[in-house]
This record gives structure tokens, sequence and C-alpha cells, in this order.
């Protein structure tokens, strides 16, 4: 489901029974488009979050953590400016659309009371947050700012007055009355979504698919299955999200049309613990995509450079494998120099090293014979020394490919707050140029934490430093480790010298899941205690090497997830 009018008018009801009267605290705009407001109401503090992502646009109260940028934004700095302690006075949904006044009064310097709307609306790649002076009808500012020459319509820069986006002649299906709800289902030819869409406000696609469900299947009772469905999306609200046909959905009822045999449902408390779980995931994916942007661009480079270099080193090697070859044709052209003609593309001569057979040497023309043979003999040299050091280089070279190959793996499973560790062990390592030197310290992130079915501790590193300091430092001799076997991924550790069978599968599952081959079958997971892991003098972060391991084999499930704690 999108977030429509419907599932916008039914967060509100849940947003007022929590928030109203509440006083903001404090006011964060960690990224961009988003903006959180912490809100002690009814005893605690509530952290509201209003998105204006293209995306991912919605309004929930969260609880996941957010990193805030050193430097606060401009638009933070006047929110603060205006709404720090103010009260929260009312929420409401404008009709039925993806439109939501926030109402807020706050005293001013002289003591006067003052009305202020910040105003939210979810439309998509136009979604925008702004405050409004209520008494001026003016902008106070704006997170995006929208100038005529983008929007002919309206102008949305500070000072500008306000006007609201293009008003629908559709009925709100929460307001209109009975008589007119029927006269229009009465009409109705064709029950397809869009028809109702046209008809009503604010309606989904999914959202309508499921009254055109209900309706079509008793045609000569429309109003009674209409009103049994608004009924019961306002009285008896199942915050639900649907696993369909390979897609995912988040709906206030489970939705008739979206279910069939193979369809799983996980109900939730409240709509904004549902958004949690359904846009977590996806909005952290995205924000990683752009924060991480430079990081990923900066090590796919490196992979791909060091890729060259090893074709290019085991191509060396392969040819010194021929370097004596090169070193008999030069000795068979400084005896026979006088049979070899000046100017010649090539010239065979009798191979005494192997019984006189006809051997073709390929020449230069541009050069004498002596020089040619000159020429075999230093390719021959380069070749014996570069033999030397070429194993030590491949090994090396191998061993930086899975290094790379790791922390990519790692930028794939990470969250905002993973960015600036990686960052940093990236900038320790060299690949990465430090930004500033007097950049702000922030606390090391923290090895995720399970709990296994049976109550024993698993730990999940999420970067190599994490790695590092879980199997190194945190783990005991007597805890068990285990990892992806050959394949970039976290390290596991689960606390306890005598795991059940159960919690190893739990723990394997969850290195599977958070590796390189999230989304594979049979993935093979080694494991064994932590006293027969040592880390070698000089290794990059996070690469150990084991011995005694076993093997098994899982498929990785996000619901693993479900024992994070």
């Amino acid at each position: 489901m999108s977030f429509d009018g419907v599932f916008t008018h039914l967060m509100v009801a849940e947003l007022n029974q929590q928030l109203i009267n509440g006083r903001v605290n404090k006011i964060h705009q960690p990224y961009e488009n988003e903006v959180v407001f912490v809100i002690r109401s009814q005893g605690k503090n509530h952290k509201l979050l209003l998105s204006a992502h293209p995306s991912y646009a919605r309004v929930q109260c969260t609880t996941i953590a957010y990193q805030n940028p050193n430097t606060p934004p401009n638009f933070l700095m006047m929110l603060r400016k205006y709404l720090e302690g103010a009260i929260l006075a009312k929420i409401e949904q404008i009709d039925n659309d993806r439109v939501i006044h926030f109402h807020f009064t706050r005293r001013d310097e002289l003591g006067d009371l003052q009305s202020l709307v910040l105003i939210v609306e979810l439309m998509g790649r136009h979604s925008t947050i702004l405050l409004l002076n209520n008494a001026t009808g003016k902008i106070v500012d704006t997170i995006k700012h929208v100038g005529h020459s983008q929007n002919t319509y309206r102008t949305l820069l500070p000072g500008a007055e306000y006007i609201a986006p293009p008003k629908q002649t559709t009925l709100d299906p929460f307001t209109a009355s009975h008589t007119k709800v029927f006269e229009v289902l009465s009409t109705i030819d064709e029950w397809t979504a869009k028809t109702l869409q046209q008809q009503f406000q604010g309606l989904g696609k999914d959202t309508a698919d499921e009254l055109i469900y209900r309706i079509t299947a008793n045609l000569n009772d429309k109003l009674r299955q209409w009103d049994h469905f608004f009924a019961e999306i306002t009285n008896q609200v199942q915050p639900s999200y649907i696993e369909s046909n390979g897609k995912e959905f988040f709906t206030p009822i489970p939705y008739q049309s979206l279910l069939d045999e193979s369809s799983q449902i996980t109900a939730f408390d409240s709509l904004s613990t549902l958004l949690d779980h359904f846009y977590h995931d996806k909005a952290e994916r995205d924000r990683v995509k752009q924060q991480g942007g430079e990081l990923l661009k900066k090590i796919e480079n490196e992979l791909k450079r060091n890729q060259n270099k090893l074709q290019k080193r085991q191509q060396t090697l392969q040819d010194s494998e021929n370097a004596e070859a090169f070193r008999q044709k030069g000795e068979l052209l400084t005896t026979f120099m006088a049979q070899v003609p000046r100017g010649a593309q090539s010239v065979t001569l009798e191979n005494y090293y192997e019984e006189n057979r006809p051997l073709a040497i390929a020449l230069d023309p541009a050069l004498t014979p002596n020089q040619n043979a000159q020429k075999y003999f230093q390719r021959y040299q380069k070749l014996k020394n570069a033999v030397k050091l070429i194993h030590q280089q491949i090994a090396e070279t191998k061993e930086e490919i899975a290094y790379l190959e790791s922390v990519l793996a790692q930028l794939e499973i990470a969250s905002p707050l993973d960015l600036a560790t990686i960052r940093e062990e990236l900038v320790a390592q060299g690949y990465v140029k430090n930004r500033s030197k007097q950049r702000k310290k922030t606390a090391p992130s923290q090895p995720e934490r399970y709990l296994s079915s049976d109550g024993t501790e698993i730990l999940v590193g999420k970067n190599n430093l994490q790695n590092d300091q879980l199997t190194l430092k945190t783990a005991r001799k007597t805890d068990y480790w285990l990892h992806t076997k050959n394949i970039p991924g976290s390290h596991v550790i689960v606390r306890s010298e005598d795991p059940s069978e159960e919690t190893l599968l739990e723990a394997a599952e969850l290195a599977a899941y958070f590796s390189k081959y999230r989304q594979s079958a049979q993935v093979p997971v080694d494991y064994v205690q932590v006293k027969h892991i040592r880390k070698p003098n000089g290794a990059k972060p996070g690469f150990v090497i084991y011995e005694n391991q076993k093997t098994l084999y899982v498929t990785p499930n996000e619901t693993i997830l479900q024992l994070r704690q």
C-alpha cells in the first residue's frame, strides 16, 4: 500500500492520541529531507519523523536511531528557533489528501501567544515540509525551496504567501453522506480501481482494489460493503505487513484482495511500528547509497584496479614458466648468428636442446642478429627476476581483493550509523583521505546483539573494526565463532562454550544473512571455537585464519532478525 489519503487519515488519528498537548523538547534533521521532533507527551518522549523523501515520504512516530550531522542545516536552525518549547495543539489532515497540518503555539520574545503551522505535503518527488506563520499566511521557511521558474502555480520560498496544493473535486470518503456515496456507486459501470479513484479522494491503488474486491463480491449490497470497510479501518485497525507473490505491502487491516495461500501476514501494535518495519531497511539502503556513494565508488575502483593487477601478475607468472625458452632462443641466435639474415622477421634454426629439431624464432627486423639475441636474454633475465617476487605479489593482491570485497559486502549491509566507522577504517588503511582534521569524534558503533531461541547471546560485527574487536578482544576463547566460508561477511560470536544445535543454526543464518550471499540458498558457514583463530601480523582489519572448523549449510531469511535485542 502507498501512504495514501486513507492511511494518512488513520495515521493522523493515531498521532493525535499520542502527541496532542505535548511539548517539543528537541528537533533534529538527520538527513536532507527528514526532520525528527522529540515531543514530550503523556509522561514520555516520542520521536516524530516527518519525511519529504521523494520515494519514502511519510509521517510517523519512530524508534529508529538517527545520527545527526555535525553542522545543523539552516532549515533545522529555523525550526529550533520557532518551535523548540512549543506546544503541539492539533494535528489535522486537509480533506482526505496527503497534506497534514501540525498546529503549534508558543510565546514569543514579548510573551505574546504565537500560532505556527508546520505543513507536511506527502506528494512523491514534490513532497515538502514548511513552517507557516498562521497570522500572516507567510512561509517562514521550507525544507525544499521552489521558485516560480520551477512551479508557476505557487512559490515555496521564505516570505512568500503560502498557496495550498490544488484542491480536488472528488468526494471525501470519510465525510461524504450515505446518499451521495450510494448515488456515485450506483452510477459506476466499470468496476476498476481507476474508476473509484476518479470519484473519491485519497484512495491509493491498493485501497481502491480492496474496495472493488469487496463490492464486486456482492454488487447488490454495494453501500453495505463500503460502510463495512470504512468502519473496519476506523474502529478495528490491525496494522499488517503482507508478503504476497514476492511483493510487500503495509495496510491498516489485512486486505483480502492481497491474500492468497502463499501470503504471509505480520501484525503490529501501531501504524508507526508497521512503518518502521516496512521502511527501515529500504530507507536505510537508500541513505547508505547516498551517503556512502563516494566510499562505494572508491572501493569499486580500487577493487577493479587490483583485479587487473592480479590478472597481469598471473600472466607474468605464466610467462615466467616460459623463461627457459627465451634463454634457449638467445643461445641459438648467438651460436648460429652467421645463419641469421638481417631484416628478417623470423629464422628457423636447429635446436640442439631438442635433438636438433627445427625451431622457428621470431625476430625484430629493425634489430641486428646480436641485438635480437640480447633481447631474448633480457626477457629471460626479467622473468627470472620477476618470478622471485611474483608469488608474494600475487598473494598480497589476493589479500587486497579479499579485503576490498569484505568492505563492499559491509557497505551493502551497513546502516548510516556504520558509515562513519567504515570511513575511519578506510582512512586508516590509506584508501580515503581524511575530510577534516578537526572533525568531531563519534562514538564507535557497537556490534548488534541477538538472543537465540534458547536465550544464548549472539553478537554480529557490521564492519571490519567491529569484527576485529569482537573476535580478538570481546570473545572468550571458549566462545564459538562463525563466518561464511570463503565469502565476505560479518564475524558472528556465540557466547557459549557448548551451544545447542538450534543456537548454532540461528547464528549461522545470521552470518549468512550479513554476508555477500544474503540472497542465496544453502550458504556454507564455518564455525569453530575462538581459541582456534589467530590474526597474522600485519593483516588487514577483519582478516583472520582458523583451523579445526566444521561447516553448516543454511538459507538466510530476514525473519532471523526477529532475534535482535
